[in-house]
């Protein structure tokens, strides 16, 4: 048996990556695959693989950045499928590196539609029929530049720490309807994301700090982030709802620090020291 028996799974680019690593370890564990991304072969190849195991899987290719590509791929999934039980937003971008006034504005503001909007758009397609189950699960891929500035990428930096926010926003809104929304940080992994950082001339110039983790061994296969998507999208991980979950911590820690988490407000976005609700200094 297992972990995933009888459930459906949308992997948002699934292609290659972390989002294949996910996508095969979601099908090794019992759940029917959809893989969307831009490139049908690269989508096909990932079936393959999955159906020479025994699994079950479709491939879409689309633009998540659309909302009528998006409409039309999840009424395909729901159609060759069935209901989504897990979504797992992983597709993302990361081409615009250095100071923001030096980079181009259309790749600049791309990394933040490709990033976000995906999010966005592919969560608004699922919530109301998770809503008319009272279950579901949307696992949203954070990373670098969440819990701290990027300033050399800014956009993905913001469109990450969007997501969390996202993920904080939908969990809240979701509270009581049996649908939960989770964040996940899968550490530093090589994929052809970092390949860019590495050998573009900007990442280069900028990101030198890269390669020095890769030369000494500081980053994870993509395996461990396929590992805690699953854990996720098996319920391990519901009372974290809305919280985020790195692929570098200890799975079992993290369960046994739970009630120590939800007690301290911990695994979220918050402006430290600041109060919104402060009032100006009388003088």
């Amino acid at each position: 048996m297992g972990k995933l028996d009888g459930t459906v799974t949308v992997v948002t680019g699934g292609s290659r990556g972390i989002g294949r690593h996910i996508a095969v370890a979601q099908a090794a564990e019992g759940a029917k695959v959809a893989v969307l991304a831009r490139e049908e072969d690269a989508l096909n190849s990932v079936v393959a693989e999955i159906e020479a195991n025994g699994g079950i899987a479709t491939a879409i290719a689309a633009d998540l950045t659309d909302l009528s590509h998006v409409e039309r791929a999840f009424g395909q999934v729901a159609s060759e499928l069935g209901p989504v039980d897990t979504l797992i937003n992983n597709a993302g971008i990361f081409f615009a590196i250095g100071p923001f006034w030096d980079v181009d504005p259309d790749t600049w503001w791309r990394d933040i539609e490709v990033n976000l909007k995906s999010t966005y758009l592919c969560s608004r397609a699922v919530i109301p029929g998770m809503i008319e189950r009272a279950a579901g699960r949307i696992i949203s891929l954070i990373g670098g530049g969440t819990a701290a500035p990027l300033p050399v990428g800014s956009a993905y930096s913001i469109s990450k720490t969007g997501i969390m926010r996202l993920n904080e926003s939908m969990a809240a809104l979701l509270e009581g309807t049996g649908v939960k929304s989770f964040a996940i940080a899968p550490g530093l992994v090589r994929t052809d994301m970092t390949e860019h950082q590495l050998n573009s001339e900007a990442g280069q110039k900028y990101m030198q700090g890269i390669a020095k983790r890769f030369e000494t061994g500081d980053f994870l296969p993509p395996s461990r982030a396929a590992e805690l998507a699953v854990e996720v999208a098996s319920g391990r991980f519901d009372d974290l709802n809305g919280r985020a979950i790195s692929a570098t911590e200890d799975l079992d820690t993290v369960e046994a620090e739970i009630a120590d988490t939800l007690s301290r407000d911990r695994r979220v976005l918050r402006l430290i020291g600041f109060d919104p609700a402060m009032k100006p200094t009388e003088t």
